[in-house]
């Protein structure tokens, strides 16, 4: 059985967001259940530092032994950083999703982040998805 945290929000394409409160900062990563359903990552590509994300739009891809997927984002914004230490141990996409396994952080107007929260889906919506 899949790992869905409430306290999240999530995109039809298996990417988790968590807000920073009252910030625009958003951290996001690959659900539980897509790892699963990848198998083994083997590796992942990123968006850098300064790159502007589209939501609905591939910022980058992540590899398993099974497939490449492309990584879509869930919001739009402007990266602030990622997670380094991806490259090198892909595996912590599949042992801890939620937290060394993140992707990626986006800057967002706080303005209108609430709008765009509410368009993803909440743990029960994501979960109806999943079939979980």
């Amino acid at each position: 059985m899949s790992d869905i945290p409430a306290d999240l929000k999530y995109s039809d394409d298996h990417l988790w967001v968590r807000p920073d409160a009252g910030t625009g900062l958003v951290r996001v990563g690959v659900t539980d259940y897509a790892q699963q359903s990848l198998g083994d990552v083997v590796a992942v590509t990123l968006p850098g530092p300064g790159d502007t994300v589209e939501a609905g739009e591939a910022c980058g891809d992540i590899e398993s032994v099974k497939s490449v997927s492309d990584l879509i984002a869930p919001l739009t914004g402007t990266v602030r950083t990622r997670n380094d230490d991806l490259p090198r141990t892909p595996e912590l996409v599949n042992t801890d999703p939620y937290g060394r396994g993140w992707m990626f952080e986006v800057e967002t107007d706080p303005a209108t982040l609430d709008g765009r929260l509410a368009a993803l889906m909440d743990a029960r919506a994501y979960r109806d998805l999943a079939g979980a």
